[in-house]
């Protein structure tokens, strides 16, 4: 084995490994990258955030190779564009939350104020989120057009949010792209440097000068190397080995001055043994994703800062150096572990909240309470599937497209309600229009009873019709309010004065019973029924009476009965009389009806006493050969002769209650 290959294989596995390929200029860091199951309406933003790199399983015999080879790898990405640093300090945010005017509003201030190569997984994620919440949009909006009679094929829907999007999101390409643009001539140009410092290290050997002056200027090809920018990233590997080989060269050329390698090698040692201080301490520090970050910054100064250190110590502070690495990873794999436990533990929360979705959308629902109930049951599930955190990438894509068509399923049941509803509320605003116009050609009616009646059954009618357009509601409902109003502000204005007469009325016939009640009779018959009739002149010219003072009525016939009994008259004539005050009092009283029933009861007393003679008359021919002067006959035609009389009277009262007619 040659001295180089000693060098090589003494101070660590420094490896000549494929590069990394991509054919994606797009391609971050692979620690950094957003998940392709980005949420769209729906999308969680903790699930979208960057994911680290699970740890490789080793093959390998110390367990170790491809944990290296992965370090490595993301330290050949980082170095490509280090721009990309910058995307651990910018805030992955809740996208999901957000409408669609904060969407626009975030990615124009990312474009605006951060670096373009450092915000791919905030535009990516909110690009799908804001295509996602459009698109769902856009599907409303033309179901609306075509129910609403349009045709598909003229179907055009846009906002300004879209159009803010739309600009924001093309700078953000131009920017990328010019970046890019830039970033590729950087890239070969350091690369083309970087094979010229290879080339001029090469040339140090053998060459025809004091050595000082040799090592000094290998010195300053190192300093050159690592102040030289980045290069791309699947040349990374192939350049630093060709470097390092070179370098190892260079050292073995040193031979012949031992003083100055020795000092380099004390340096790099020195170098060294901290960067393994550190890893040590990291190996304790509980933040493992951040330990494990620093170890690779340790492990790139390591390859490309230091170069190699004496043989007897190199064996011994690379073992050192991967133990510590050791540690770090054993805790990460631990720690990834522990996260695939709760990933599955999410996974059946998650499952078990699609059920439940589920089982809403086979419930038939019928009315807007019912709907609204189950949109704030949606709404709650929805926020315990983003709250329930992340699930075994293996199933996250199937997870989501299922969360996502339990929830679509919702929607699509919720808007065609919704859809139907709108046209029932368009019917009953033309029902409520009907009853507006009712309302307004009746409010200044004279016709009060009539009126009345109208008005509160229109009111009823409008309780009954249903919901109308939001947009409609204040508007027609003040409008029927007012028209409705307006009219029985005239009724009450018109029983408020009635009510004043009629207490005025009371008060009066108050007066009038006192005077009544003292009253002394004459004896003198005829004189004394003029006196009283003249009272119930007076009483019945002085009009109705509140409803509730309606009792002074019945005293005041009280106080006529006993007046008429010491006047000693005929009794159908007294009887008359009577009958007559009170045909005054149901015809001055607010309800036709008592007039009516008062006809009614002497038409049927008038039936009733007619058939009670008849029935009287055809018993008496059961009497044959009988004298008249029997007491049974006779106690007959006297019954006759008085229900003729009573019949008499009755008839006489029809006729007086006629005339009012």
């Amino acid at each position: 084995m040659s001295e180089i290959d000693n060098l090589q294989n003494a101070d660590g596995p420094e490896k000549h490994s494929q590069p990394i390929h991509s054919n994606n200029d797009d391609d971050a860091i692979k620690t950094e990258e957003v998940p392709s199951n980005t949420k769209n309406i729906e999308t969680s933003a903790e699930e979208n955030a960057p994911e680290e790199k699970k740890p490789a399983k080793s093959k390998d015999s110390d367990g170790h190779e491809e944990l290296l080879n992965e370090i490595d790898d993301s330290n050949a990405e980082d170095s490509e564009d280090e721009g990309n640093k910058d995307r651990h300090t910018i805030e992955f945010k809740e996208y999901d939350k957000m409408s669609l005017e904060a969407l626009a509003i975030e990615l124009e201030k990312l474009v605006k104020n951060e670096k373009v190569q450092a915000i791919k997984k905030q535009v990516d994620a909110i690009k799908i989120e804001f295509n996602s919440q459009f698109n769902d949009l856009l599907e409303e909006k033309k179901a609306d057009f075509i129910n609403d009679g349009g045709n598909e094929i003229d179907f055009y829907y846009t906002t300004p949010f879209q159009k803010q999007f739309i600009n924001a999101y093309k700078e953000y390409r131009n920017k990328l792209h010019e970046h890019r643009k830039n970033l590729d001539q950087n890239l070969k140009q350091n690369l083309a440097n970087k094979l010229e410092i290879i080339e001029e290290i090469k040339g140090l050997i053998n060459v025809e000068e004091n050595i000082n002056t040799t090592y000094k200027h290998f010195k300053e090809l190192q300093e050159r190397w690592r102040n030289t920018g980045p290069i791309p990233r699947d040349k990374y590997n192939n350049a630093w080995n060709s470097y390092h080989h070179h370098v190892e060269m260079f050292y073995d050329f040193l031979h012949l001055n031992r003083d100055l390698r020795d000092l380099d090698f004390k340096h790099n040692l020195e170098q060294k043994v901290k960067i393994i201080e550190r890893a040590e301490e990291l190996a304790q520090d509980t933040d493992i994703m951040r330990s494990f970050r620093e170890l690779q910054e340790l492990h790139k100064m390591w390859k490309e800062e230091l170069g190699p250190v004496d043989r007897e110590h190199r064996e011994a502070i690379w073992e050192r150096f991967k133990s510590a690495t050791k540690i770090i990873n054993d805790k990460r794999q631990s720690y990834y572990q522990e996260i695939d436990k709760s990933y599955e533990k999410n996974l059946d929360i998650k499952l078990d909240i699609i059920k439940k979705i589920n089982e809403i959308n086979s419930q038939e629902t019928k009315s807007h309470g019912a709907w609204q109930n189950k949109i704030k049951a949606i709404e709650a599930l929805r926020n315990d599937f983003f709250n329930a955190g992340k699930v075994p990438i293996k199933v996250n894509e199937s997870t989501w497209a299922k969360f996502k068509a339990s929830v679509r399923t919702f929607n699509r049941q919720k808007n065609a309600f919704y859809k139907g509803l709108k046209k029932d509320q368009f019917t009953n605003l033309q029902k409520k229009l009907e009853l507006i116009k009712i309302a307004e050609d009746n409010k200044d009616s004279e016709d009060i009873e009539v009126t009345t009646a109208l008005m509160k059954k229109i009111q009823n009618d409008w309780k009954k019709v249903g919901h109308v357009p939001r947009k409609d509601s204040d508007k027609i409902w003040n409008q029927f309010k007012a028209a409705c109003n307006h009219f029985f502000n005239r009724l009450h204005a018109n029983r408020n004065a009635e009510n004043k007469e009629s207490l005025d009325a009371f008060n009066k016939k108050q007066e009038l019973l006192e005077v009544l009640k003292s009253l002394k009779l004459t004896k003198d018959k005829e004189k004394d029924l003029e006196t009283i009739k003249e009272y119930i002149n007076q009483w019945n010219t002085i009009g109705r009476v509140p409803n509730d003072k309606r009792y002074i009525e019945g005293k005041y016939s009280k106080v006529l009965d006993d007046l008429f009994s010491n006047l000693k008259m005929d009794k159908d004539e007294l009887e008359m009389i009577k009958f007559e005050n009170k045909l005054e009092d149901l015809n001055n009283s607010d309800n036709n009806k008592n007039l009516d029933n008062e006809r009614s009861f002497i038409r049927k007393k008038i039936d009733e006493i007619k058939g009670q003679i008849n029935q009287l008359e055809n018993n008496l021919q059961f009497f044959t050969n009988v004298d008249d002067d029997n007491p049974v006959v006779k106690e007959v035609l006297n019954n006759i002769e008085n229900h003729k009389d009573e019949l008499k009277l009755w008839k006489k009262k029809l006729s007086k209650i006629k005339e009012l007619y």
